[in-house]
């Protein structure tokens, strides 16, 4: 009896999903334009977002330069969102500020295409190409808007953005600097670190980026031929001085320190070595 329900069960679902399926079928095969939309608009409104952007994309290029091309746009562009196609949705999201600068929905759809780029960015493992193009878009969306509502969820965005930015490119410094015993070469690391220093200004890793470059310096140095080695201890002192000067309570400190007796005393002895 039990085995029977279930058998019962089971048609009774396929025959519901057949149905459905040749239901939808028929509204597609529809010529009635006012009809899809009406039933791409009834999928929309239940969430089935799949079957309602099919419907949208037959009615797009029929409904454009009519009435309800604007609503039939936005919400075409949430179809995508809500599938998680982020890439096709910021670009309707796109065009729809674009094609309808002066509708309601407009501002709402120029942050929706920068915050669509912002979700398919990826970790900062990856490549940072579609991060730099949700920065971009969402700088440009707070400078063209600096009194939205939605300034401060922009802004939020933008900071994160370019954390991502500077731990991908602090990610490499430190790639660098692991290499230098293989390559016996810590030259790189400094310089990219500099670099990091000069385009994040504001970054609140700053005294951990002078201290690599002090250690940098130090390992440098120690590998180095004795012609190079003060030098290269000099540049460990230059980013010791920065680091105590800007941040004298970093947590870096300590470990500077230690550092920075063991750099004089090197030098000491190159100097005594060389008199």
């Amino acid at each position: 009896m039990h085995f029977r329900f279930i058998k019962l069960f089971y048609l009774l679902a396929i025959t519901m999903v057949l149905f459905s399926c040749k239901g939808f079928e028929h509204i597609r095969r529809s010529s009635d334009v006012n009809y899809k939309l009406t039933k791409a608009n009834e999928y929309y409104d239940k969430k089935d977002y799949h079957h309602a952007n099919t419907l949208y994309a037959e009615l797009m290029p029929i409904m454009k330069s009519t009435r309800n091309y604007e609503s039939l746009m936005y919400r075409y562009a949430y179809t995508y969102y809500h599938l998680k196609d982020y890439i096709e949705a910021s670009y309707y999201f796109k065009n729809f500020s674009e094609y309808f600068p002066t509708s309601k929905d407009a501002e709402e759809c120029e942050y929706m295409s920068a915050f669509c780029l912002y979700k398919y960015a990826p970790k900062p493992g990856l490549d940072q190409t579609n991060t730099q193009k949700a920065l971009e878009a969402m700088h440009n969306f707070a400078s063209k808007h600096p009194d939205s509502k939605r300034i401060d969820e922009a802004n939020k965005i933008i900071d994160e953005s370019r954390g991502k930015l500077e731990q991908k490119q602090a990610d490499a410094a430190k790639l660098y600097f692991n290499i230098g015993a293989y390559l016996r070469s810590y030259n790189a690391a400094p310089t990219t670190y500099r670099s990091i220093m000069k385009k994040y200004p504001e970054s609140t890793h700053t005294d951990e980026y002078l201290f690599m470059i002090m250690k940098s310096y130090y390992k440098y140095a120690k590998q180095s031929v004795e012609s190079k080695q003060e030098e290269r201890y000099a540049s460990a002192l230059e980013a010791y001085r920065e680091l105590k000067d800007g941040y004298p309570a970093s947590t870096y400190m300590p470990e500077a320190e230690k550092l920075y007796a063991e750099i004089d005393v090197n030098i000491k002895k190159l100097r005594n070595e060389h008199k």
